[in-house]
């Protein structure tokens, strides 16, 4: 047969209707699962999901909030109402709607009042399946009002007797918290003598002399607004009696034998008895008809006061409070009724329901008194709201029948009494849906075998549709007997074996459709621990190991992981995990314990367990050499409040003698378990007398040291508690910023536990304007290390100082340190700012500065932004790319480098601080002018022939300027090198090709290429090329060259070098004996202006070239010469004598040439041959 899942049925008499429908619904009201593709495709009534609190007291500084999110499908709108009314918000341009939600926001901070907005407020949230309704939500603003002002008389009375100093705070919203100090901001003892009343007033039972002061001031704390009111200080001044006459007990509130006293249900019941008398009567708490709440009563205020939390009617009845001292005891009655705002029972649920079935919406709700239920529909009280043929009111309960689409809508429940009220929205859908399955399809379930295996059918339809299960494809039966069928839609079976596997089908039926779903299902063996380790028994330093083999289904992977003691095994390279095995080498004794091999796979774990003992091996006598042994019995004695003696006995020293000891503290107060190092004493000590800091609580241990090294710690010593202290040092790195223009920020670093020196670690944090005659302003505050002060003017200086205080007292007075508060964006731009133009690309720009109180913040600089205009005529950008230069300090000018040539710039200045930029200055424009242009891109010789070569270029990709012309400077080189006249050709700028004729064949040009401006000639390009070759001057250099190896050749030249040398050294000689040799004559009686004589300060010739600038003359890298070669470069060598071109002698055998070299750095202006030195020349030279 096949298992069906059915709403189960009950006969029932007529006469219980109701009973029938309300069952019915439990039968037939449909829960709708929390499947987002589920909800996607639902019609649903709004439902409210977040609304403010009903009594919504606001912060008047800060925009009102007032919330409420709802959900429905289609997503609802929103409307409110205040005050009973509609509430336009398109009216107010302070209120806005958050999209997508109802929540109001009234932006006051802006501009407007809070208190303009106070009333009570309503959110209505609609769509087409009906109207949810929030609370009635009451907004008022805080109040935090001062203290009237009243004339405070000084009190005078005697020692003994009673009295109470009135505070009477102002009524604020919410109520302020009160508490008594002093003008320090220390707050007063209180005790069984002294102590603060529910309202705030102070009692004394009976005064003492000490109780004198003129500072007893009540402070009001409004925590919602974050201010304290302080009361005028009253003076009191007690007079000290000769005799103090003792007295009964009498109360001092509350007044009489008895009282009453009303609480709501849920609250804390605080019942008050004050009493005064001589001596200081105590106070004891009753029920008259019962028992105290155990766990729910507490006393305060020295047992004056009794608190009840969580009050229930089950509380009321009569209370004592007995005051007694040694002259008699007294009595009130306090008689406490328990009210109750009205409290949910049952409240109302959303109700899912197909058409033409029945349902119910009950609301049931307690309080004293009794409270009162009305309904509404689609927030409008039911009884004006649209009829629904298929809805019938009784009392507390909403009954439908046979109900209809139209029949959705949202129900409210309103159960109120004189002390409140609920509100509970309840929706009623009615939906046709056709069921559907929402388990996965093909889902597959793994379970081991001979335990339970859980088949899900999550499913929904409207009607509530049937399930029935179905194993394989044929779809054989599922008997009740073997399965167990959830309301759910689960299939549980209880114990599943192998033929359990298979494919379980899921169908869901109701009268608009069906479905259904398959799902899998495998059993898998189980995982078994076939050899477990063993116990064993091992010596110290051997080894041993545990063997653990585990069988698993096939289908699963397991993981095996071994415990030590059920942690982890210790990260050692002793131990070593094997496939089946751990083993445990050079074991110790640490390593004794229980060894545990856990099996693990995704369905199942299984482990087994063996103990280890380690023994002993059979010891050799040997001497130990090892550090010392721990210090034992470590004794306090001498206990003072600022020193302590301890002591201890030293352990083994292990063959090796103690050095020094080691002593370490710990403070367990507010270090627990750290350990701090205290001092060391030599090893032949074993006392040491310590100083310590008040409010530590110490222990100390010891450790002994040898040349081996530092013992293990010894136990540590019992705790001593030092007495508290005042603090003796103030918070460090005191700093006054702000983070806003209108708050100072200060903030300290806070005193650590140890130097607090007490409990109660508090700061006195003051500050005041600096330039101002106001009095400091103080506020303690906890351990904190910030405190904000709001509201101040931006960027003044302010003083201030960081005190620390305890229970105990002050710490020294604290240094004063200036800060600032918050800075604002400066408000001025720099004026009168001007341009000079330096050069082509340096401009200097002045500005005036701004006022420094414009600056509103630390002066950082100025800032000038500058790009070149958009439309220039040397490129147009797409965006206009801006360069920032900053000037430190108050700099009143600046040089801005690296512009552009010729190009329009504009500018403006901005002053900067902390804070950012001000205002820009108006932009200045100027232009920069020509300047001289970047070497021509690319220069190449093309189309060489005898006696042309053609040169192309590409102009300069920096004109900086107009183009007016192009200069091309070349030369000729010779095989030696040398460099041949100049020539000097002028280019029309347009022109990026020239050639060049008349040049001479097979001959090397050096060329010089550079653009000009009207600025002036830019940077060269150099060049070299060779025209082509003649062939038979080829012919003729061949011949030259095959003289020039010829033997005598060779040895007529070392003859004519010998006979050069020979001449010289003649001349010196001559010329260092003072007299004139007939070379030297000849020259004197023939002067010729051509030749350039030897000087005769230092006796070296006129001009020559050196031999290094002889080295071959490398392309695009020669500049033009001037052929002047200074004289230190001269080393008059034979071989540069030899080489010399146009070397001529006379017939009396003196040297009268000119010998001359080139160098590659300028282009030579004369006029040389280009022949290369040949032998043949050489030999023509001496004819």
């Amino acid at each position: 047969m096949q298992l069906k899942i059915m709403p189960k049925k009950k006969r029932l008499s007529a006469g219980r209707v109701p009973l029938i429908l309300f069952l019915c619904q439990m039968i037939s009201a449909l829960d709708v699962p929390l499947d987002s593709k589920l909800l996607e495709d639902l019609v649903q009534p709004p439902t409210i999901t977040q609304q403010s609190p009903k009594d919504y007291i606001v912060d008047p500084r800060e925009n009102i909030v007032i919330q409420c999110e709802a959900q429905g499908k289609p997503p609802p709108s929103f409307s409110w109402t205040r005050n009973g009314t509609h509430f336009d918000i398109d009216k107010d341009p302070l209120v806005t709607m958050k999209a997508g939600s109802g929540t109001l926001i009234m932006n006051i901070m802006s501009e407007g009042k809070a208190e303009t907005y106070e009333g009570v407020y309503q959110c209505t949230a609609r769509n087409e399946r009906g109207a949810a309704v929030s609370n009635n939500i009451v907004v008022r603003p805080s109040r935090s009002p001062l203290w009237t002002k009243e004339k405070l008389e000084p009190i005078t009375l005697r020692s003994g007797q009673s009295l109470v100093l009135p505070c009477r705070p102002p009524i604020g919203l919410p109520p302020a918290i009160i508490f008594w100090m002093d003008n320090s901001f220390q707050r007063l003892p209180q005790s069984e003598r002294v102590s603060q009343g529910l309202n705030g007033d102070l009692y004394f039972s009976n005064v003492l002399p000490e109780d004198s002061r003129e500072d007893y001031i009540c402070y009001a704390r409004f925590n919602h607004t974050q201010t304290i009111q302080q009361k005028q200080p009253i003076s009191v001044k007690v007079i000290l009696a000769k005799s103090s006459r003792e007295r009964p007990p009498t109360f001092l509130t509350p007044q009489g034998n008895a009282s009453n006293k009303e609480e709501l249900r849920g609250n804390v019941l605080s019942l008050e008895c004050i009493a005064e008398g001589l001596p200081t009567p105590v106070i004891y708490w009753i029920k008259e008809d019962g028992t105290l709440p155990i766990n729910r009563t507490f006393y305060r205020n020295f047992q004056k006061t009794l608190q009840i939390t969580q009050v229930s009617e089950a509380d009321s009845g009569k209370y004592q409070c007995i005051a007694k001292n040694a002259l008699g005891v007294i009595h009130h009655t306090i008689s406490v009724t328990v009210k109750a705002a009205p409290y949910w029972i049952m409240a109302p649920q959303n109700l899912v329901l197909s058409p033409g079935e029945d349902g119910a919406l009950i609301c049931r709700a307690n309080g004293n008194p009794k409270p009162r239920i009305s309904w509404l529909s689609n927030g409008v009280p039911i009884e004006i709201a649209p009829d629904d043929p298929s809805r019938k009111i009784n009392g507390d309960t909403i009954i439908f029948s046979s109900v209809q689409e139209r029949s959705s809508a949202v129900y409210q429940c309103n159960a109120s009494n004189e002390y409140g009220y609920l509100l509970g929205n309840a929706f009623v859908n009615v939906l046709a849906e056709p069921p559907r399955i929402l388990t996965s399809e093909n889902t597959l379930y793994q379970v081991i075998a001979n335990r339970p295996a859980l088949l899900d059918c999550a499913f929904f339809g409207s009607p509530l549709p049937t399930i029935e299960w179905f194993k394989g494809t044929k779809g054989s039966a599922l008997r009740e007997d073997t399965y167990v069928l959830h309301e759910n839609g689960t299939l549980e079976i209880p114990v599943a074996q192998k033929d359990s596997t298979g494919t379980y089908t899921c169908v869901a039926r109701n009268k608009l459709g069906m479905a259904k779903n398959e799902v899998h299902l495998e059993i898998k063996d189980p995982t078994r621990i076939i050899k477990q380790p063993e116990y064993a028994v091992v010596q110290r330093g051997s080894t041993v190991s545990f063997e653990c083999k585990v069988k698993h289904d096939h289908t699963l992977i397991p993981t095996v992981i071994w415990l030590k003691d059920n942690g982890e095994l210790p990260s050692d390279g002793r131990f070593t995990v094997d496939k089946d095995q751990l083993v445990v080498a050079d074991v110790s004794d640490n390593d004794g314990g229980t060894y545990t091999c856990l099996a693990n796979t995704t369905l199942d774990n299984v482990s087994a367990s063996a103990v280890l003992s380690v023994v002993a091996p059979t010891p050799t006598p040997a001497p130990i050499y090892d550090v010392p042994n721990p210090p034992f019995d470590l004794e306090l004695t001498d206990q003072l409040d600022k020193s302590v003696q301890l002591s201890w006995t030293p352990g083994d020293d292990n063959n090796s003698p103690i050095t020094k000891f080691i002593i370490e503290y710990e403070d367990a107060m507010h270090e627990a378990g750290l350990w701090h190092h205290q001092t060391e004493v030599p090893g032949t000590q074993t006392t040491a007398q310590l100083k310590l800091s008040p409010y530590v609580n110490y222990s100390f241990r010891v450790m002994a040291e040898n040349s081996l090294g530092r013992s293990l710690p010894s136990e540590a010593s019992e705790q001593y508690l030092t007495k508290a202290a005042e603090p003796d040092k103030n918070p460090v790195t005191v700093e006054g910023l702000g983070s806003e223009p209108d708050n100072l920020v200060i903030t300290w670093q806070p005193l650590n536990g140890f130097e607090s020196n007490g409990p109660g670690l508090q700061y006195k944090v003051s500050w005041r304007q600096k330039d101002g005659d106001d009095e400091w302003t103080s506020v303690v505050v906890a351990n904190v290390s910030k405190y904000i002060v709001s509201g101040t003017p931006t960027f003044v200086p302010y003083l201030i100082k960081v005190q620390a205080l305890n229970d105990v007292g002050f710490a020294p007075e604290p240094a004063v340190v200036m800060g600032h508060s918050g800075e604002d964006l400066p408000m001025v731009a720099p004026g009168n700012v001007h341009v000079t133009v330096v050069n082509s690309t340096l401009a200097e720009v002045h500005w005036d500065p701004v006022p420094l109180k414009s600056v509103r913040g630390h002066l950082q600089g100025y800032r000038i932004y500058y790009w070149t205009d958009q439309n220039s005529s040397k490129r147009n950008r797409r965006h206009i790319e801006k360069k920032i230069l900053t000037f430190q300090g108050s700099k009143t000018h600046g040089m801005l480098p690296g512009l552009e040539p010729f190009s329009h710039y504009t500018l403006n200045v901005r002053v900067v601080n902390g804070k950012g930029e001000g205002p820009a200055s108006p932009d200045r424009v100027f232009h920069t002018p020509e300047g001289v242009p970047s070497a021509p891109s690319s220069l190449k010789i093309v189309n060489p022939t005898l006696d042309s070569l053609t040169l192309e270029w590409d102009p300069p990709s920096h004109p900086n300027g107009i183009l007016t012309e192009y200069t091309l400077k070349y030369q000729p080189i010779n095989l030696t090198h040398e460099l041949g006249p100049l020539v000097d050709l002028k280019i029309p700028a347009n022109k990026t090709r020239w050639t060049l004729k008349n040049l001479n064949f097979s001959t090397r040009y050096k060329f010089y290429f550079y653009a000009q401006t009207s600025a002036g000639s830019g940077s060269q390009i150099t060049e070299e090329a060779v025209t082509t070759v003649d062939e038979g001057k080829m012919a003729m250099a061949s011949r030259q060259v095959d003289i020039a190896t010829q033997g005598w050749f060779i040895g007529l030249m070392c003859a004519v070098a010998l006979l050069i040398l020979i001449l010289l050294i003649v001349c010196f000689i001559r010329r260092n004996k003072g007299g004139k040799y007939p070379v030297k004559e000849k020259e004197d009686a023939h002067p010729d202006p051509e030749i350039q004589p030897m000087k005769e300060d230092d006796g070296t010739f006129g001009e020559y070239s050196d031999a290094e600038d002889h080295k071959p003359l490398k392309k695009g890298s020669r500049t033009p010469s001037d052929r002047t070669v200074k004289k230190e470069d001269s080393d008059d060598s034979l071989v540069d004598y030899g080489e010399g071109v146009n070397g001529q002698f006379n017939e009396d055998g003196s040297f009268i040439g000119q010998y001359s070299g080139k160098k590659e750095k300028e282009p030579a202006e004369g006029n040389e041959s280009s022949e290369a030195p040949s032998p043949v020349n050489a030999m023509n030279s001496f004819v």
